[in-house]
């Protein structure tokens, strides 16, 4: 039986079980247990190689010990040693171990949950991995690597979880169009379920890694930060598949939690390539770790600032932003402000509806900018659907093919762009116009009529500006008032 088909068989058994409800918790269920027999597979590869070798993980815990065994503990003895013994042992791992795996597992089993109810249906599962999953063979890695692909697609329409995967397409693109170079520091300080860095991990091979001495340096130039207990696990297990032996460096923490001025130089970084959330507040409190001119409860905003601020001078950024962003006023011109006149935000791609449905219908837009130099123009790029296609779905999804276009018209930083041209679909505005704009980045095409707009998402953020306007005035008419009457008085 093939992988695909194995995870698919599990998947199955796990709907007959009572406690598991819906995409998400099967997804987390099947991934915490995945993780486990992946990590006994890498062990066994390491006590190969190394006769000195000693696992961080007391025996009991090991997959090897408690799993392998088809006619092993089943039932309610299972579900008890899991609940009782497995998670919690896991959860209180020396923290100080001197071993990184060990910090790796306990972070991982931090905030991770058995939901599964039934030891019989559980020992069906656990059967079904060992039979079907040996992340030893090296053809078997490959396919397993597609299926994982997969199972982080079936996430993106599993309602909210949806926010932690971001298209293959626009990672590739992105993670291209920045090069990371092999030695270069990367981070994703909002990781997910670590699309980005996987890109970035394949990138450095393909183009940088000659030698095992290359693939030394991959190993410790890859940095991510997850909140999130399900994408952290995602993430974790995914820097398994793609060849990080031991992906110490991929944090269950908040970036934003802590203050601004913290981030030292030693923690600057040569390349950030991200999805921040969008359209989410952060809990009350996290905006003081920022400077008062940019203290807002909005996500995606704190991240910019928090990227712009963690970037080594000359360091280089490809971020994804809602249309929001562009056209908000108030604390995002600071921020916006701050973008154009610290850094070259040299282009922006403005992606069309769907790119990321079922998860949200919201526009987006890919920002590039180096740290710096100052902006002196932006350009912008409008991608296009393919022939025949009006919207996104998950039958017919975005391809990678599709930014063939822009990486043909992108010419190179080193020149300044200088090859760029403008056409029906890329067009360039000054900083000065920007600047006489408030920092309004929402730059229409001007090679596009005025068109009449449908898309509910877009109208709705219309009238809310609209509506914002109305009330500025509104206060400013209160304000005036007040002002005569005490003249008059």
């Amino acid at each position: 039986m093939s992988i695909s088909s194995s995870i698919k068989s599990i998947q199955d058994i796990m709907r007959k079980d009572v406690g598991v409800d819906g995409d998400a918790q099967r997804i987390g269920q099947l991934v915490w247990l995945l993780f486990l027999k992946i990590f006994d597979d890498r062990e066994m590869e390491w006590e190969l190689l190394d006769d000195h070798y000693k696992s961080p993980l007391p025996e009991k815990y090991r997959w090897r010990d408690w799993a392998a065994d088809p006619e092993g503990m089943t039932g309610e003895e299972l579900k008890s040693f899991i609940d009782n013994e497995l998670f919690p042992g896991l959860q209180n791992l020396d923290a100080n171990a001197r071993k990184p795996a060990a910090y790796v597992v306990r972070s991982v089993f931090e905030d991770a949950y058995n939901y599964m109810k039934s030891g019989q249906l559980i020992r069906q599962v656990i059967n079904k991995i060992q039979v079907g999953v040996d992340f030893n063979r090296a053809q078997e890695r490959h396919a397993f690597g597609d299926m994982y692909e997969q199972l982080l697609r079936d996430l993106q329409n599993a309602g909210n979880a949806g926010e932690f995967y971001t298209p293959r397409p626009v990672t590739e693109f992105m993670v291209r169009m920045v090069d990371p170079k092999l030695s270069e520091k990367v981070m994703d300080p909002a990781c997910g379920t670590g699309g980005f860095l996987t890109c970035t991990i394949e990138h450095k091979r393909e183009r940088y890694v000659k030698t095992a001495e290359d693939e030394r340096t991959l190993q410790v130039s890859i940095h991510g930060v997850e909140k999130k207990p399900l994408p952290h696990l995602l993430a974790t297990t995914n820097m398994f598949l793609h060849g990080i032996e031991v992906p110490n460096q991929i944090r269950h923490d908040n970036t934003l939690a802590r203050p601004l001025i913290s981030w030292g130089p030693k923690e600057r970084v040569d390349c950030i390539v991200a999805n921040p959330p969008f359209g989410g507040m952060e809990e009350d409190g996290i905006e003081t770790n920022f400077p008062a001119a940019f203290r807002t409860r909005e996500t995606a905003d704190l991240f910019l600032v928090l990227i712009m601020h963690l970037l080594k001078d000359g360091g280089r950024a490809a971020v994804v932003l809602p249309d929001g962003f562009l056209f908000g006023e108030g604390i995002k011109s600071r921020i916006k402000e701050k973008l154009l006149t610290e850094c070259d935000l040299h282009t922006v791609v403005r992606l069309p509806n769907g790119v990321f449905n079922p998860y949200t219908g919201i526009k987006t837009n890919l920002l590039f900018f180096t740290k710096g130099r100052p902006t002196r123009e932006v350009w912008f790029y409008e991608h296009q659907y393919p022939a025949g296609v009006k919207n996104y779905s998950k039958t017919r999804p975005m391809r990678v093919e599709e930014f063939k276009v822009e990486e043909a018209w992108w010419g190179s930083e080193a020149d300044g762009f200088a090859s760029r041209q403008a056409n029906e679909f890329a067009w360039k505005v000054s900083l000065e116009e920007i600047k006489a704009r408030n920092w309004n980045l929402d730059c229409k095409n001007p090679h596009v009529g005025e068109q009449v707009n449908h898309d509910p998402a877009e109208l709705l953020a219309a009238f809310a500006k609209k509506q914002e306007g109305i009330a500025q005035l509104r206060e400013q008419l209160k304000a005036a008032l007040a002002e005569a009457l005490e003249r008059d008085a």
